[in-house]
């Protein structure tokens, strides 16, 4: 059975451990409540891009823009996006599993390469032969220090541009998607080729385009898929706050009930001690009055 000293210092620890975890906990909820406002606005613009996209789709076939050329899948860009620190339950192992899941089953025999965004997925697949560097590229590789849509414009722009160049015939982005705090779903999606899909109540009308459909269809293509993109990682980026604000919280709950057990442990030693050190003087006292 440990000394009294012993389960005084596993005390002391764990109250420091959950004052960290505590203190991580707010910090995360601070900054989940950003995040989760860049999400919100986000969104309806990504989905009225999406719908003005899909109503012109209705009438126009845009399956011979180049950046919706189907061709035989030989070679595919896994963009991955985690966090560049831990401490938020299976939210990097998800994506990195998820990831693995892709190659080996959906991908298996084509040449797979791998763009990560976040530490994380970098420290994961660095020394695999599929890792993609992008050091030389122009491309921030942290695009976590300065989170902007100018950044993740570079990312899809280059995207983009391989697949035109043909060096991918496929482009796949691998991210978390915020629910809410506690949930998050991981989502596979295909970014390149473009996909023609008609947003529901999409309705042909009479209109007077300036300049052509095809002009503006031209121009809203790259838009809408910076836009997927950056939606991507502003998901990831919520998600990421709200997996160690839950992780945290269930830390601080686990060290509290492990300090209880420490403390009964203590009290019922103390006691035993104490109950020990009375029979002592009680057997000392008895062995006088015997002589």
């Amino acid at each position: 059975m440990p000394s009294l000293k012993e389960i005084r210092n596993r005390i002391t620890s764990v109250g420091s451990t959950m004052q960290i975890t505590s203190a991580m906990k707010m910090v995360s909820a601070a900054k989940l409540k950003r995040a989760q406002d860049a999400i919100t606005q986000m969104r309806p613009y990504a989905e009225k891009l999406q719908e003005i996209l899909g109503n012109l789709s209705a009438s126009l076939d845009i399956s011979e823009n180049a950046l919706a050329a189907e061709r035989d899948t030989k070679n595919v860009l896994i963009i991955a996006v985690t966090s560049n620190r831990g401490l938020c339950g299976g939210f990097n192992n998800n994506i990195i599993k998820r990831v693995n899941q892709l190659v080996i089953e959906d991908f298996a025999g084509q040449n797979v390469q791998l763009l990560c965004l976040g530490k994380k997925a970098k420290d994961a697949f660095k020394r695999s032969d599929m890792y993609f560097n992008i050091e030389g590229t122009g491309i921030a590789e942290d695009v976590f220090a300065n989170l902007s849509f100018d950044t993740i414009a570079q990312i899809a722009q280059f995207s983009m541009d391989a697949f035109l160049d043909k060096r991918f015939d496929k482009v796949v982005v691998v991210y978390n998607q915020f629910v809410n705090a506690a949930s998050q779903l991981v989502k596979a999606e295909q970014l390149l080729p473009i996909q023609a899909t008609q947003s529901e109540g999409a309705q042909i009308g009479d209109y007077i385009f300036e300049p052509s459909k095809e002009e503006i269809v031209e121009d809203l293509i790259p838009k809408s898929l910076k836009i997927q993109l950056f939606k991507a990682v502003l998901d990831s980026h919520a998600s990421e706050h709200g997996a160690r604000m839950t992780a945290m919280h269930k830390a601080t709950d686990n060290a509290s009930e492990l300090q209880r057990n420490l403390k009964l442990s203590y009290n019922k030693a103390r006691q035993a001690a104490i109950t020990n050190e009375i029979l002592e003087i009680v057997g000392g006292a008895e062995a006088l009055k015997g002589k």
